[in-house]
């Protein structure tokens, strides 16, 4: 995953979107549906490749979670792309299924990398509780909650969680990697026409299931099942609490990735590889 292309190459740009509720997340694997392996399989295809290019991506979502805003990048060698370049887009729509499209391919500037050039991700969750359930032409994009929801309460406990902080009781942890994560917003809006709320979660990473435990904690507040500053307290603790509940993942969309202006995109990869403390923490 570096930032440096080999000679030879060109990295290139997807901006790319899909329903996830066929997939089996991101990160290709054997015997599954991946959107990965649609992408990286369409793109072999189209160019008449002999082996696979390997594609980097912003976020790496799990199985039935949505994106209208993801991006990756892949290194192609120079004649390939020299060759394809004007065609790949049409090509690629051609050769998907139509629950994943690649909206945009362009060679990236210098220093590009999908993930960790990244200043932040934002997700939307989106959440409707009508004793009547969920408009069944939105079921696979909004999750029914059985109880009626105060989004007032949901702001107030959202507001003691943005910052910098280890979210290790939100995550589901992995071997070696920080849970240390800035959430700039955390905010929830009522459509009073649908009924629908939207949770507005932005940060510049996220561990694993780090967003869902998050709208799960926050639906126990709106229901009045946990106090405003329980979310909090949990968060304080460093600790996976079995109260909090990771909720489904098909009201999850990746709406945005943003990026620094071009000269920035390499310092900024660096200083996303960082091993990142809290203020105060020790060191061992």
């Amino acid at each position: 995953m570096s930032d440096v292309v080999e000679p030879g190459f060109v990295r290139v740009r997807l901006d790319l979107a899909y329903d996830g509720k066929d997939f089996s997340g991101w990160a290709k694997q054997t015997s599954r549906r991946t959107v990965q392996g649609e992408i990286e399989d369409a793109l072999r295809t189209v160019t008449r490749s002999s082996r696979t290019y390997d594609l980097t991506v912003a976020g790496r979502t799990d199985a039935g979670v949505h994106a209208r805003g993801q991006v990756a990048h892949v290194d192609l060698p120079a004649e390939v792309w020299a060759e394809h370049a004007d065609k790949l887009l049409r090509r690629m729509a051609g050769r998907m299924a139509p629950d994943v499209r690649v909206w945009r391919i362009a060679e990236a500037p210098a220093g590009f990398n999908a993930r960790f050039s990244a200043l932040w991700r934002r997700y939307a969750y989106r959440v409707a509780d009508r004793p009547g359930g969920v408009d069944p032409l939105l079921r696979g994009h909004v999750l029914w909650h059985d109880r009626p929801l105060d989004v007032d309460a949901m702001n107030e406990a959202a507001a003691r969680m943005t910052g910098e902080h280890d979210f290790a009781a939100y995550c589901k942890k992995r071997e070696g990697a920080t849970t240390i994560r800035t959430l700039q917003q955390l905010s929830w809006v009522r459509d009073e026409a649908t009924g629908i709320m939207t949770a507005t979660v932005q940060a510049d990473a996220f561990c694993h299931n780090m967003v869902r435990a998050l709208i799960g904690a926050a639906l126990f507040v709106g229901d009045g099942r946990r106090p405003a500053a329980w979310p909090a307290e949990v968060l304080a603790a460093r600790v996976r609490d079995p109260g909090v509940h990771v909720v489904r993942p098909h009201g999850l969309t990746l709406e945005e990735v943003a990026y620094p202006a071009d000269e920035l995109l390499a310092a900024r990869a660096v200083e996303a590889r960082n091993v990142r403390t809290l203020p105060g923490a020790g060191c061992c």
